[in-house]
């Protein structure tokens, strides 16, 4: 029986960070006007939460810093009302070692969505923690000195224990771990995970992010048609999501969402 082309909101963007996060750049009202621009009709700021994270440089925001983007996105949304819905939300990055925090600070606020992604794994017990995501060299280098494929195991194995220990709405760019080596392939052991993976999300009633930061990184979106295909099958509701770090990257390449999905329901 042919699998049905499920439909998606490619007029909102799910998934939009800001200068509050210490790595992107540009004010939240600079996104609000980028996305009116283009035609959006809502948006979701979704920035970053980590706790307990040993890293080289803040790449997230602090409870300080959430207050100050709440009093921000509740201004923009009375000003913008009537021109385009703004959800205030987070990406909840997992840390097993502080589950207990992450639970509170999530319950201490009022969300409009919760991502859940998994950027920072601790190599050994007195290193600091290794970025996933990063283009850095040096963390290529250790990702590479470790071994990619192992490293590529955990943040599975993460994934897989957060989405049934922490509430979130949506996950987020389910195969970027290591995007920044390209010869990295994955595993039957890997497609094994990321199918038990699907499977949680479908249970827990997630949706599941095409994040389209992949189109100029690896010329498809996270997840690969291949999963996309997997997450189509089971039913799985698709958000979009293009992961900007300017104003000019909301809803960047949107226009390309639909054939993937198509490609995908083919594959």
């Amino acid at each position: 029986m042919p699998v049905p082309t499920p439909a998606i909101d490619t007029c909102c963007d799910g998934h939009i960070h800001t200068r509050f996060c210490h790595h992107a750049s540009g004010e939240m009202e600079e996104y609000v006007r980028a996305a009116i621009a283009k035609g959006l009709k809502k948006i979701f700021f979704l920035e970053h939460m980590e706790d307990g994270v040993d890293y080289t440089e803040v790449t997230w925001l602090t409870e300080k810093d959430f207050d100050a983007y709440f009093s921000e996105g509740k201004r923009l949304q009375r000003i913008y009302r009537d021109r385009i819905a703004i959800g205030l939300g987070v990406e909840v990055g997992y840390n097993p070692e502080r589950l207990d925090q992450l639970r509170a600070r999530l319950a201490r606020r009022h969300w409009d969505r919760v991502g859940l992604s998994f950027h920072y794994a601790r190599l050994a017990a007195d290193a600091p923690h290794l970025n996933l995501l990063s283009r850095r060299s040096e963390n290529i280098s250790r990702a590479r000195e470790f071994g990619a494929e192992t490293l590529l195991t955990r943040y599975f194995d993460a994934l897989i224990e957060a989405v049934t220990r922490l509430p979130a709405d949506v996950l987020c760019h389910l195969d970027a771990a290591l995007r920044y080596l390209p010869e990295l392939t994955l595993s039957p052991g890997h497609l094994e995970q990321i199918d038990i993976l699907l499977a949680l999300v479908k249970d827990g009633g997630m949706c599941l992010e095409i994040n389209t930061s992949g189109l100029p990184i690896r010329g498809e979106p996270f997840p690969s048609s291949m999963i996309l295909h997997q997450a189509i099958t089971r039913g799985i509701p698709l958000v979009a999501g293009s992961d900007a770090h300017r104003p000019e990257d909301v809803g960047r390449h949107f226009d390309r969402i639909e054939d993937h999905i198509r490609q995908a329901v083919a594959h």
